[in-house]
């Protein structure tokens, strides 16, 4: 058996040390050690240190002074908008110092306005010579802030005093207005007391036989009409007073209607009043004979003679003294016809103004008089009516015909935003007239076609 060499310890060496030698002499050290094994920088590597060093700090160093003067010129804007608001503000209490007048106080708001200006006069100054460094600018962002807000404040409380002034003075004026409001609402009623009183009616005293037109015509008309209101409410007061059902005796005069309101039920007795007062109005005096005028003409002239004299007199004092006029005549059948007995019996406990009536006698009692001074005005339209050239007739608006603008005029507006279907007409309350082509509406009591006439 041959025996295994083993390798000689100088070989194996030798090669270790080539191995070695090879690695590290693959790459040389840019840096230097020392002998204790610390890295030794050269004097070029130290340079460029240095001054990536320096560069550095001089990008921070600018950076700061950028962010300090945004700082400062946004604390500059600042203290800008501040003080002119507080201009604003001066000039508000200015302005409010005036209305109304302070003198004190306008003297102080107008030595604020200079204060404020001289400041930002100030401003401008410092702003042209570069001078704006207000140190610390956060401090002076927050006073500026401050100062803004309190002007703001001010500018508030001026204006909501302003305001409240105003509303003082509105309702010092809407008082005012009331009282005057108050006070012609008396002198009126104050009139029509002595006008009612006296029966005197002074509007068309000035009016010739040959100016007379429709426009007149609806004048009187409208004066008639005040007093079948009136006569009509004392014809209520009288009912409640001897405890009528109002409600009964409005539905047996209009039946089957529904009225919008309470006091609409008022309508109906107004209706029945004009429908029976009015009554033969197309009539030659309300179909009373009449033989002594000759001409047409002359009858014209006359009638209107007559209306000037039955328009400024007394009634009671005129049906005295001429019972058996065509006046006369004409109060004695409407009253026997439209005031029942037993209306009048309930009413007054007897019946003795009707036998005074019936008589030919008239009394004096309130009823009376707010009647006869009816009679009076509708008999004044008989006159007028009669004066005309063209031929003057009356109509009445059949029951739920359909509402024409032509013809009728509601006399109240509830149908108009509460309706349903067709407006109709539910009662004349009204009558309607025709002067020749001319109409004057008819003011009706409207329904619609589901409500609120009952079918």
């Amino acid at each position: 058996m041959d025996s295994v060499k083993q390798p000689s310890p100088t070989t194996s060496k030798s090669k270790f040390a080539k191995t070695f030698h090879k690695v590290t002499h693959l790459r040389k050290p840019s840096k230097t050690f020392s002998s204790n094994g610390f890295c030794l920088l050269t004097t070029q590597d130290k340079i460029r240190c240095f001054e990536s060093k320096r560069f550095e700090e001089e990008a921070l160093e600018d950076e700061a002074l950028v962010a300090k003067n945004k700082a400062i010129l946004e604390a500059f804007v600042a203290k800008l908008f501040a003080t002119v608001s507080s201009v604003k503000a001066a000039y508000a209490e200015l302005q409010m110092a005036q209305f109304p007048y302070n003198a004190e106080a306008i003297q102080a708001a107008d030595q604020a306005v200079v204060d404020e200006l001289k400041s930002l006069s100030e401003l401008k100054h410092r702003f042209l010579k570069k001078r704006v460094d207000y140190s610390p600018p956060h401090v002076t962002l927050m006073l500026a802030e401050i100062q803004e807000q309190q002007s703001l404040m001010k500018i508030y409380e001026i204006t909501m005093k302003k305001m409240q002034w105003e509303i003082e003075s509105k309702e010092s004026h809407i008082v005012a207005l009331h009282n005057e409001l108050n006070e012609a609402k008396l002198s009126n009623k104050s009139v029509q007391v002595k006008l009612d009183a006296s029966g005197s009616f002074s509007i068309l005293d000035n009016v010739e036989f040959s100016d007379i037109n429709i426009k007149d015509f609806i004048m009187v008309l409208q004066y008639a009409m005040r007093s079948v209101r009136n006569f009509v409410k004392l014809l209520i007061k009288n009912m409640e007073s001897a405890n009528w059902d109002i409600e009964a005796a409005a539905n047996s005069i209009q039946p089957d209607v529904c009225f919008f309101k309470k006091s609409h039920r008022g309508f109906a007795f107004e209706s029945f009043i004009c429908r029976e007062i009015f009554s033969g109005f197309n009539e030659a005096l309300f179909g009373m004979q009449i033989d002594h005028f000759a001409l047409h003409q002359e009858q014209r002239t006359l009638f209107f003679e007559e209306f000037k004299k039955l328009k400024s007199v007394n009634v009671t004092h005129y049906l005295k003294y001429n019972p058996n006029s065509h006046f006369g005549k004409f109060i004695k059948s409407k009253y026997l016809h439209i005031i029942h007995p037993k209306m009048e019996f309930s009413f007054a406990g007897n019946l003795n103004q009707r036998k005074l009536v019936n008589s030919g006698e008239y009394p004096e009692t309130e009823f009376f008089k707010a009647f006869a001074e009816m009679g009076r005005r509708v008999f004044l339209l008989k006159y007028l009516a009669s004066s005309f050239k063209q031929e003057v007739s009356i109509f009445q608006v059949k029951k739920n015909c359909r509402f024409s603008e032509l013809y009728m005029e509601a006399i109240t507006e509830e149908v108009f935003t509460a309706a349903d279907g067709d407006l109709l007409a539910a009662f004349t309350v009204v009558p309607g007239f025709k002067v020749g082509t001319l109409v004057v509406q008819s003011q009706v009591y409207m329904s619609t076609a589901k409500s609120p006439v009952k079918h």
